[in-house]
């Protein structure tokens, strides 16, 4: 190799890395198809495939025991267990944390959420009627 195609594999290696790194990345969504034609139906949607909305979900962090008991592999002891390891931050943890078995966490998955309680404020704690070590006021 001559000094002078060192020199250039140097620039473009250096300026390969000064790149953000996402400039590499792929992507793994695909490419978005063209629109159908208004007249062409709706594609029929495969049974149990469909997404459920976020208010059709049952969030671990609010719903009964006897709520948690309807859900495919949830009985009793699990529903008292789910219970008493609240909050969640997120839904996986009931398997990350050995609450259900992890067979169980798969077939609930999609029909579950973990929504996050809004803290309560603070409220101020009442102040005493004398500062420490003053005398009180006749």
């Amino acid at each position: 190799m001559t000094m002078r195609s060192r020199l250039i594999a140097a620039a473009v290696i250096g300026a390969l890395s000064a790149l953000p790194s996402f400039a590499f990345a792929q992507s793994t969504q695909p490419a978005p198809a063209a629109k159908p034609p208004a007249a062409a139906p709706a594609p029929a949607a495969k049974p149990g495939a469909e997404a459920k909305p976020a208010a059709e979900l049952m969030d671990i962090n609010t719903a009964t025991k006897e709520q948690l008991m309807t859900l495919e592999g949830i009985a009793d002891a699990r529903s008292d267990a789910i219970i008493k390891g609240r909050p969640y931050k997120a839904k996986n943890e009931l398997a990350d944390r050995k609450i259900i078995p992890e067979a169980v966490y798969e077939k609930i998955k999609d029909k579950i959420i973990a929504r996050q309680v809004a803290a309560k404020p603070a409220t101020p704690a009442a102040a005493p009627a004398t500062p420490a070590g003053a005398p009180a006021k006749k």
